[in-house]
């Protein structure tokens, strides 16, 4: 009884954008084409959300339930989610004595402090300490010179398993998933940690430690992109902060679609990918993901913010159930395979017509 109640709170479902509150709202397929490309955007243009679309980490009346999905996936095997690959010591060596982990954390609590005052703040300590402070979760991370995690302070129960570092502790403050790109100077790159709570078919334990075109190998149309993988890096590095977006369909407003599902869950009701035309729910899961360069430290902070809007309601909307038709039906046949729609695809332009 008691597995069947962990294995039923995994299937909890995110208010979708139409349903939360302050919830910034895109749509990234506006000109009706299903597209494998960079896509890059200067972060910060105004695409409709305001202050939203200035801040890296965005936060919304849905908090709650995503922090939960990160404390769920946690418990469940925190390896499965939050994995390094010459992240700490590795990647300090090779730099400077405070290393990347100073570098990529700081970048985090400045722009949350900034971006959100009124939920973060930090204190520097006498001891040269830093206490950073998070009213959302009444949590207190206290970190030293080199922020590094030292104690966590928190409100109730204690978290388990505890904070294994400090990109764990600040991941699970926000409703981003957080990714962290390296180079050396040979200009080889890798992924050099992942804190994935929210993974959309894909796998950290699979993809840490590997270069970009290892990483996006199995993506459709990739080819072309792949072949340019070495300037694409680069660019993510060296250039000003960025914003792109990726979009695909589900038949649930679930964040945790990892390849490999819970205990005690059949693998065909956990993927959501089984539209029903007699009991159609569907939603375009967008992710919004922004790309931070450090080039001091060769490498680049990549944050994923998962959203869903119900496509029960861009039907209603003649110019949005347009473009996300079309849209389909420019997806290749490969395409169609990568997102788990060869099956769906006829089923669901069929639906979208039906006004």
């Amino acid at each position: 009884m008691v597995m069947q109640t962990f294995a039923d709170s995994f299937f909890q479902e995110a208010k979708t954008v139409e349903a939360s509150s302050a919830s910034a709202c895109y749509f990234p397929l506006d000109n009706g084409r299903y597209e494998v490309k960079p896509g890059f955007i200067p972060f910060g243009s105004s695409l409709g959300n305001g202050e939203a679309d200035k801040q890296v980490f965005q936060i919304d009346g849905n908090f709650a339930h995503y922090r939960q999905t990160k404390l769920l996936a946690r418990g469940e095997r925190l390896s499965k989610y939050y994995q390094t690959c010459n992240y700490s010591d590795g990647v300090a060596s090779a730099l400077t004595r405070s290393g990347l982990p100073s570098g990529i954390a700081r970048l985090i609590i400045d722009r949350l402090t900034q971006e959100h005052p009124h939920y973060f703040h930090s204190q520097q300590l006498a001891n040269g300490d830093l206490a950073f402070h998070c009213q959302l979760t009444g949590e207190i991370l206290y970190l030293d010179a080199n922020y590094e995690l030292r104690q966590v302070e928190t409100q109730g129960n204690e978290l388990f398993p505890p904070y294994a570092s400090t990109l764990d502790a600040i991941a699970a403050q926000v409703q981003e998933d957080i990714t962290v790109i390296c180079r050396c100077a040979d200009g080889s790159n890798w992924l050099s940690a992942v804190h994935l709570c929210y993974p959309n078919h894909w796998s950290a334990e699979e993809k840490v430690g590997y270069d970009f075109t290892t990483i996006h190998a199995p993506v459709a149309g990739m080819e072309k992109i792949n072949r340019r993988a070495s300037a694409i890096v680069n660019t993510m590095i060296v250039r000003e902060p960025m914003v792109r977006f990726a979009w695909g369909l589900s038949t649930d407003s679930r964040l945790n679609h990892h390849p490999e599902p819970p205990a005690d869950v059949s693998i065909n009701e956990w993927q959501g990918r089984q539209f029903d035309r007699d009991n159609p729910r569907l939603f375009l899961r967008i992710e919004r993901q922004v790309i931070w360069g450090l080039p001091e430290y060769d490498a680049a902070l990549f944050t994923i913010r998962t959203y869903f809007r119900d496509c029960t309601e861009i039907k209603k909307d003649t110019r949005l159930r347009s473009k996300l038709s079309a849209g389909l039906q420019s997806m290749t046949p490969e395409s169609l395979v990568y997102k788990g729609l060869q099956e769906s695809r006829d089923k669901i332009l069929a639906w979208l017509e039906e006004v």
